[in-house]
Parts: C-alpha cells; sequence; structure tokens
C-alpha cells in the first residue's frame, strides 16, 4: 500500500516507491524456496516453474493491457495510443523496463502519461525468475552444498549491489529500472531462506521484526523522490524487509492480522489497477483533488478485489488442471492474440477513429517544416527557396520551426533563406555537452570555422531554446546541459556568468560580418498543445491553454539579459515574437480551436505564419 499511496501523492507517503523494494526481497526469498526445495526433492523442473508464474503473472497483466487498450481507443490522442500500444506489448513480454529507462526517469512529469509504467518491476521480477533456477541448476550440479550456494550467491549479491551503488551516482535511470543493479534486492531474500531459521528465542524474533519495520517505515515516511534512488538508501528497506523475513513471525500482527492478510493476497492485482487510476487522474487533471485522490485509492483497491477474484484465481484453477503444455500453449496464444492488437495499435494508432474536430487538431502535431529530417543535421547546410541567399538563420529546432516563416518574408518571395543548426544544440562556442551530444560540439566548431565566409552583409537570424540548455527541459529544473570547461550539477552563478561570456562573445564575432537579429524565446506552454487541446474536445470540454507573461520573463530573463547585452555591445537587433502571440499578459497557444504550436514549444507551419511579420524586419530598407 505503501507504493500505492505514494503514486497518489498522499501527504507523508514520500519514500512509498521503496515498496516496489520490499517486494523485490519477498519474491526472491519465494521463488529461492520453491526452487530450491524442487532441486533438493529432484522434482525441480525448470519449464514447469516457468509455467507457474506465467500462470501467477499473465492472467491480470493480459486483462489489464486490454482494458488499457479499449479505454485509449475512445480517449487518447494517436500519438498517446501508439505509445500505449508499444507499452502493452513490451509490458507483455516482459522488457517494459528496458523501454523506460530509454524514455526517461521514472521520477520524470512524464511518468504520469504512461498508463503502463508500473509493469516496468514485473519485467525486473520475471527477468530474475528466468535466471535465478539456472543459477541454483548449475550450483546444486557443480557446487553442492547449502554453503557453497550461498557464496555464490553471496558473490553475485556484492557485485549487483555495487553495480548499484556506481551506476546511481553515473546513471539513476539505468540504476532504478536494470536487472543488474536490481538483483541484489531480490537475491537479499534469496540469502534469507538460505540462512534459514536460527534457535532464536520469541523475544529475538520479535526484536528483528520490529527493526525490519522500523526500517521500511522510516525510509518510506523521511525519503521522497528528490532522494538519490535506489543507491545506498535501498539497503534500508530491503535490510528491513531481509529482517522480517529472518523473524518468520507467523503469528505477528504485522504480518497474520486479516486486513494484511487481504492486502497480501490481493498485493498484485491491487498495484497492477492502482497506477492507471493515478495516470487517469492526472489526464483529468484531478491528481490534486483530495477526493478524487480518495476515491482512485478506494478503486485500487475494488479493482485488485475483482482483478483477484474474477481472474487471478479462476484462471490458476483453470490452468492448473490442464497438462501443462497445453496451459503454457493457452497462455501463448492469448498472449500472441493481445501482442498483436497492442502491435497494430502502435503501428498507426487508429486516427480515423476520431472525431472531425479532432483529427483537424491530431494533424497540427504533423504540420514541421516538411525538410526537417533532411535539414535539421548539423552536417547539412539547407537553402530553402532560391539563390541568391537573402537571409541565414541559425539555431536549433526552434529556428529550424520558423524557418518558413522566414522564407515567407522575403520581399517578393524573391531569393532563399540559409539554414545552419542541429537539434537541441545551443550557439555558443567552446561548448561541450553534458549529455554526449557530440554533434553539438562540431556544429560549433564548424560555425566557428566557417561563419566569415558565409555570403557577406547577408543578415543573420539566432534563435534557439537558450533556457533549456541553462536550466533544463521543464520549469523548476535547474541542471545545466552544457559546459565550457568543468561541468556543473547545477546553473550556479559561476556557470551563468562562465554561459553568459561565451555566448556573448559569439554572438559579437557572428556580428561583425553582417547584420545580426536576436530572436526572443519562444513561449513554452509546458504542455502538448495538440494533445491537451484533443483530450479536452474528446471529454466534450472547451480548453485554452496559455502561458502567463510573468511566468515566460521568469524563465527567460537571463537570456533576454543576454541578448540586449549583445545588442548594446555588439550592434545586433532584436525580434520580438510577443508582441504576435501575446496579449493582455498571456501568451496563447491556439488559434480558435487550432493549436498554433505542434507539441509544447515548437511552432507548426501554421502557428510560424504569426511571426512573418516580425521577419519581414530583417529584410526592412533601413537595414
Amino acid at each position: 500500500m505503501a507504493v500505492v499511496l505514494y503514486h497518489f501523492g498522499v501527504a507523508g507517503i514520500g519514500g512509498g516507491f521503496a515498496g516496489v523494494d520490499v517486494f523485490f526481497v519477498i519474491s526472491g526469498y519465494l521463488m529461492c524456496g520453491i526452487i530450491l526445495g524442487g532441486i533438493e526433492r529432484d522434482s525441480f523442473s525448470v519449464w514447469r516453474f516457468y509455467l507457474a508464474r506465467a500462470r501467477r503473472i499473465w492472467p491480470a497483466l493480459l486483462v489489464l493491457c486490454l482494458v488499457a487498450l479499449a479505454f485509449g481507443w475512445f480517449f487518447l490522442m494517436p500519438e498517446e495510443y501508439k505509445q500505449l500500444g508499444k507499452h502493452a506489448r513490451e509490458s507483455l513480454t516482459f522488457s517494459s523496463n528496458l523501454r523506460y529507462f530509454d524514455e526517461s526517469g521514472y521520477f520524470d512529469v512524464a511518468s504520469q502519461e504512461k498508463w503502463l509504467l508500473h509493469t516496468w518491476s514485473l519485467s525486473v521480477e520475471w527477468q530474475f525468475y528466468l535466471i535465478l533456477p539456472l543459477v541454483l541448476m548449475l550450483a546444486a550440479r557443480f557446487l553442492p552444498g547449502r554453503r557453497t550456494v550461498v557464496i555464490l550467491l553471496g558473490a553475485l549479491f556484492a557485485v549487483s549491489l555495487g553495480l548499484c551503488l556506481w551506476r546511481t551516482q553515473v546513471n539513476p535511470s539505468e540504476a532504478f529500472y536494470m536487472i543488474q543493479t536490481r538483483a541484489w534486492e531480490m537475491l537479499a531474500g534469496a540469502l534469507v531462506f538460505l540462512v534459514g531459521r536460527r534457535g532464536w528465542s520469541s523475544g529475538v524474533r520479535q526484536v528483528l521484526e520490529l527493526l525490519g519495520f522500523g526500517l521500511i517505515i522510516g525510509t518510506v515516511l523521511l525519503l521522497d523522490k528528490q532522494s538519490l534512488w535506489p543507491g545506498w538508501r535501498a539497503i534500508l528497506p530491503v535490510a528491513g524487509a531481509a529482517l522480517v523475513l529472518l523473524a518468520a513471525r507467523e503469528r505477528s500482527l504485522w504480518t497474520a492480522s486479516l486486513p494484511a492478510q487481504w492486502l497480501g493476497t490481493r498485493s498484485y492485482s491491487i498495484y497492477l489497477w492502482h497506477w492507471p487510476l493515478v495516470v487517469a487522474l492526472a489526464y483529468l487533471e484531478r491528481l490534486d483533488d483530495p477526493l478524487w485522490v480518495s476515491v482512485a485509492v478506494v478503486a485500487s483497491l475494488l479493482l485488485g478485489h475483482l482483478s483477484y477474484t474474477l481472474v487471478e484465481v479462476p484462471a490458476q484453477r483453470g490452468l492448473v488442471k490442464l497438462r501443462a503444455w497445453q496451459a503454457g500453449l493457452v497462455l501463448v496464444i492469448v498472449l500472441a492474440l493481445v501482442a498483436i492488437v497492442a502491435q497494430q495499435v502502435r503501428r498507426s494508432g487508429f486516427p480515423n477513429r476520431l472525431p472531425e474536430a479532432v483529427a483537424l487538431i491530431e494533424a497540427e502535431r504533423n504540420s514541421h517544416n516538411p525538410r526537417l529530417k533532411e535539414c535539421l543535421d548539423p552536417e547539412a547546410s539547407c537553402i530553402y527557396g532560391a539563390e541568391p541567399v537573402r537571409a541565414i538563420i541559425i539555431g536549433d529546432s526552434h529556428a529550424d520551426a520558423v524557418v518558413t516563416a522566414l522564407q515567407a518574408a522575403l520581399p517578393g518571395g524573391e531569393g532563399g533563406i540559409l539554414f545552419r543548426g542541429g537539434s537541441g544544440c545551443p550557439i555558443a562556442f567552446g561548448l561541450r555537452s553534458n549529455e554526449g551530444k557530440a554533434y553539438c560540439e562540431e556544429l560549433n566548431e564548424a560555425l566557428q570555422q566557417e561563419h566569415a565566409g558565409l555570403p557577406a552583409g547577408v543578415p543573420m537570424v539566432m534563435m534557439g531554446r537558450t533556457a533549456e540548455y541553462l536550466n533544463g527541459g521543464e520549469p523548476g529544473e535547474m541542471k545545466p546541459r552544457f559546459h565550457f570547461g568543468e561541468p556543473h550539477a547545477q546553473n550556479s552563478a559561476d556557470y551563468l556568468a562562465e554561459f553568459r561570456q561565451h555566448y556573448i562573445a559569439t554572438m559579437c564575432s557572428l556580428a561583425e560580418h553582417r547584420p545580426l537579429y536576436l530572436v526572443r524565446p519562444t513561449p513554452e506552454m509546458a504542455v502538448d498543445v495538440p494533445t491537451r487541446l484533443g483530450r479536452a474536445m474528446l471529454l466534450g470540454q472547451e480548453r485554452h491553454f496559455s502561458l502567463p507573461l510573468a511566468d515566460y520573463h521568469r524563465r527567460q530573463g537571463f537570456v533576454w539579459a543576454m541578448q540586449d547585452e549583445v545588442v548594446e555591445r555588439c550592434g545586433a537587433r532584436i525580434l520580438d515574437p510577443l508582441p504576435y502571440l501575446c496579449a493582455e499578459g498571456t501568451c496563447q497557444s491556439t488559434e480558435g480551436n487550432r493549436p498554433l504550436y505542434r507539441d509544447g514549444d515548437h511552432f507548426s507551419e501554421f502557428g510560424n505564419r504569426r511571426l512573418v511579420l516580425m521577419f519581414r524586419e530583417v529584410f526592412a530598407p533601413a537595414h
């Protein structure tokens, strides 16, 4: 329940995510007991073991995925639906932890838009189930005796824990999602089983149990999502769970009470169903409403109970009656059918199912620069229109999103626009990436060498999402993505001064050879505009998403100050899109019911037309 309450944002349960770690320990304990018991009785079959695990996990998961896909048909936009199909497929094949590691971090805001995110732990668990019996069977054959098995698993435990501690510092998402950095938690449970019960008195066992629950409860209450996880902190709940298992108090109030037993038998189904309800509340923008959260917590228990009684138990009973090959065949056929459905959803998203008005909004998502793939490449140099080149635009994907607007501003439509840029690349000579974006470094090096040789006297327009490179992609994030000397963990005053120095020097260097125009930063909506607008329509709501100017200036103030200094020192000129996008203290994301953005911060081809009049200043006779 700690995980459930944490995911619903219940106050005081900031470390509830540690409930998964406790579950891993228990799982390792139980699986080791099942496997070793079978091996010692000379009756263990790895295939029967895999089948038993499949009977336990797949039926309820299959039903959840089917329900989620059915819900998505009516209420998700095509891109969301495609993502759900992809995640359902990988959840059913127990590879979703790899997908979520590749996509983002568990604690990211975007995680609340992933309906099956919680299945990462099932994937890790299944991967452990695949490996553990093979290890124990080999150990029984070549390293007989429990002592040698303890030494072997202890060594694997130490290696996995060491990897976890290391990778948490280097790449927390990897440490969170990957089997090699999580195996130690399940191995801890296996080692507890191997150590076995000691001849401890009832009082000693009671103390061990109290210490164990104290560690678990302390972790749940004292940690929060800002804590680097798993890392060394995960040792606390793992040790706590291990102590509780070592105590093995059969009549404990903590574990033997009716509520604890009821929750324990239904814990898998409750876990399965609670997260989609969290995402549903986020979808409805009710995750901060205590009443809605309370109802959703109760609904999680109810759905978990229904899943247990109507799916888990009947499926187990029915499959157990079949021969092993028959049960396996049934599971594989049903899995294949659901996976095929999920794959079809992943491939198309079925946009034709949408009402016409919603389909028009979705179409705006793909309304981008028609040469985006060709030209948003640090090695490419593209001319839009025909020669001679009348203007140059340099920058990142924000610059790419307005190239055609600059082209539309050409007097008489004659001439062309030269574009140079790279996705996610600021223009500041000498920068180095914190995220392995060597192509950004190469782009800046190339521009530094070649800018003097670009068409002489032709005006240059500079545009980019500079605030992201300073602060991160989300408002409130403070992690810089590039550096010039040593990397900085936060955008400290020293880092900002360093960036400012290099940015201004770069802009002044560019301004030596031609008129330089700096475009004020694009207002960032912080939501995917087509998705959120389409959702509202599907729910029969009328919504308009906007950005208060005060929030805009709070995020972009430092960038404005740098640009102003370039104007003062180097004679650059400012192009300000705000008069064309904002009025009465807010910047709008739509015109009528049509998005101006194709996501949260890139203009669509429709939206960038608002800036044509602004770009005409580049070609004004006075300049």
